[in-house]
């Protein structure tokens, strides 16, 4: 398990995020405090403070989290 920050403060990156991390068959966790939810869920996503950074937990290993990363770099903080 890998986990980067991620800035997702707007609807249409939430839309593109979701989109984004749905191409892959790993999970994935987005945490804010003591919530945990599901990363590909777009409306478990609009439950949380969208207003700063988020950790993202992505459940792959190697190559695979490799590219998971870099596909994923246009959020990170």
């Amino acid at each position: 398990m890998k986990t980067i920050k991620v800035s997702l403060n707007s609807i249409d990156r939430v839309k593109k995020f979701v989109n984004d991390i749905n191409r892959f068959d790993s999970d994935f966790d987005l945490v804010s405090g003591r919530y945990v939810i599901d990363a590909k869920s777009i409306m478990g996503i609009f439950s949380l403070d969208l207003s700063k950074p988020i950790d993202l937990n992505i459940h792959a290993e190697g190559d695979k989290l490799a590219t998971i990363i870099k596909s994923l770099e246009q959020y990170t903080v």
